[in-house]
């Protein structure tokens, strides 16, 4: 039997999500063209491939308890030095996600598994790149802001060459999943001189 490399996660929609991405990839991380971004509700999940339909019908239910709900990102942190990493903040829909991703990882169910840390809800910018680049992308991003109704959550899989692409998408509420159009556009400030 063969496995499949599985994961949960809330995309950031547009025009978020591709100024994210291109940003990561301006800071030297490699894996920024082959990780949509996302906050993760399942991180990566080695499932066996003849599971999937069991998975999905879990997912579907999960997301039918589920309700929609307001996301916001605000400014930048970092799990350095524990994990290297530096994250766009969820400063709204915390809860709600941690909410759903205990849903989805539940002991009964077909994705069960402990998380090496705690949950935090977070959008990756940088991971495992040099420090200096981690320093850029933690200063660079402080004051983005980004806000939408979240009304969804999506079924991934990694594929060989290291791509996640996008299973199914499951909406809240048990309906057909829609997009939504982001509420605002991406915000800074102006940059202070140093």
């Amino acid at each position: 039997m063969g496995t499949v490399t599985l994961g949960v996660s809330i995309a950031v929609p547009e025009p978020f999500g591709s100024l994210l991405q291109r940003q990561r990839a301006s800071f030297g991380d490699p894996a920024a063209h082959g990780i949509p971004t996302h906050v993760t509700l399942l991180p990566p999940t080695e499932a066996v491939a003849e599971a999937l339909p069991v998975v999905e019908a879990h997912l579907a239910a999960v997301a039918a308890a589920s309700r929609p709900f307001p996301m916001r990102l605000s400014g930048t942190g970092t799990f350095r030095p524990l994990s290297p990493v530096v994250y766009v903040q969820v400063v709204e829909g915390g809860s709600a996600c941690n909410w759903i991703q205990k849903r989805v990882r539940d002991a009964s169910g077909p994705l069960a598994r402990d998380l090496q840390f705690p949950y935090h809800p977070h959008v990756t910018v940088a991971h495992a790149i040099s420090e200096e680049a981690m320093d850029r992308a933690y200063e660079e991003l402080a004051d983005f802001g980004a806000a939408w109704a979240c009304t969804s959550f999506a079924l991934y899989e990694q594929g060989c060459d290291a791509v996640w692409r996008k299973l199914r998408e499951y909406a809240f509420g048990g309906g057909e999943a829609h997009g939504v159009p982001p509420q605002g556009a991406p915000h800074r400030r102006a940059p202070v001189s140093r």
